[in-house]
């Protein structure tokens, strides 16, 4: 390998589309000359109010809280479900879907995934529940792929079971589309609206985001007409509330994602198209569901022929100084500290793309340097795991 290949800068994985300090300075202006800085603040309010306009729904059909988890764990909470429900999640995700049904007092239903979207789909869901009880399904956008939300509806009514998707990687590709139904998105630096931190709850079932509201403020009652004191507990809650500082560096963000979503989108299909030269058709990308376009993509993975292609790859790409990332692996039920609170369904889809998917650097800004770097790694893997 030549040295020009093996350069000592490493190519990273991701590149966090902060806000540069200048283009917040306005916001922070804003916040320090409120002095306001927490507890549902002026620049909080008007994030809300930006997302509500997106959504084309009313403000209380919505709002902030201090991440997606804490979003996922209230919304669990706010439905009320009996203590110890079965809630039916894909295999295929990252730890934290699980983990905020295990702290909500709840038991996760390990399920298999679409072969092709890599997604937990309404059939699969209907399937699952054929072969064991489940009280609630938590679909994952997997990595920011939206779903149909109308077939979720429509599974909602068929079956009575109520529905959360975890769209923490979908902002601007997950909309309701005309469709009742619940949306968690995450906000985190990593995300296509980045916020540093910070979640969005949107939910047309009524009541549900006030009491996800009340429940991220400790649970505590602030309506005058509730028929409580002000300030008395209502439910039993967390501090979960997003702060000005995060909602400043929101509101910057949003000014500029439209811009940036389509930059993402270019480079996407650039590299797509690139490494799939590279590799001679071999990579396998995540195929379009039916709920639509990823309008904003945050990462890139392809699936490789099998685990040796893709070990291949990343010794490959270790030795040319190129960050790779095996994303939502393990499985869930190869967690261990997950073993004892789930139960795991048979997932011979999510086995297949355990071991055979790899993540592989994406961010706005990546060079062409770093990108030829990129298609190299994966030609000469791919010719030296055929050889």
């Amino acid at each position: 390998m030549s040295d020009s290949c093996a350069s000592s800068e490493w190519v990273p994985l991701l590149v966090p589309d902060m806000p540069s300090p200048q283009e917040l300075t306005p916001w922070l202006e804003r916040m320090h000359a409120a002095r306001h800085y927490s507890n549902y603040g002026p620049l909080v309010r008007e994030l809300e109010s930006e997302f509500a306009q997106r959504f084309a729904l009313p403000v209380d059909d919505l709002t902030t809280v201090s991440n997606a988890t804490q979003g996922l764990e209230l919304v669990l909470q706010a439905l009320e479900l009996a203590p110890g429900s079965r809630i039916l999640l894909p295999a295929f995700t990252f730890v934290a879907t699980a983990t905020a049904v295990v702290r909500a007092g709840h038991l996760p239903v390990l399920a298999d995934v679409d072969p092709d979207d890599w997604m937990l789909t309404p059939d699969i869901a209907r399937a699952a529940c054929a072969v064991t009880p489940v009280d609630a399904v938590l679909p994952v956008a997997t990595f920011g792929m939206p779903h149909d939300m109308k077939a979720w509806q429509q599974f909602e009514q068929d079956t009575g079971l109520p529905v959360v998707i975890d769209a923490a990687a979908a902002y601007g590709s997950q909309w309701l589309q005309g469709a009742e139904g619940t949306l968690v998105f995450s906000l985190h630096t990593t995300k296509s609206l980045p916020a540093g931190e910070g979640g969005l709850v949107v939910s047309t079932r009524t009541g549900l985001a006030a009491r996800v509201r009340q429940l991220s403020n400790f649970g505590i009652n602030l309506d005058p007409k509730a028929g409580m004191p002000l300030g008395s507990l209502a439910r039993v809650g967390t501090n979960a509330k997003m702060s000005e500082y995060h909602a400043a560096i929101g509101l910057a963000s949003l000014q500029v994602w439209e811009e940036h979503a389509l930059e993402r989108r270019r480079l996407h299909a650039c590299l797509m198209e690139e490494l799939d030269e590279a590799s001679g058709h071999s990579l396998v990308w995540q195929r379009l569901g039916a709920g639509g376009a990823l309008a904003a993509p945050s990462l890139l993975c392809a699936q490789l022929p099998d685990d040796g292609t893709r070990r291949a790859l990343e010794q490959t790409c270790q030795q040319m100084h190129i960050t790779t990332r095996r994303w939502y692996q393990p499985l869930l039920q190869h967690m261990q500290a997950l073993l004892p609170h789930c139960q795991a369904l048979e997932t011979p889809h999510a086995d297949r793309l355990a071991s055979t998917l790899v993540g592989l650097p994406f961010f706005l800004g990546m060079e062409a340097m770093q990108r030829g770097r990129l298609k190299l790694a994966v030609s000469a893997a791919v010719k030296a795991s055929r050889a």
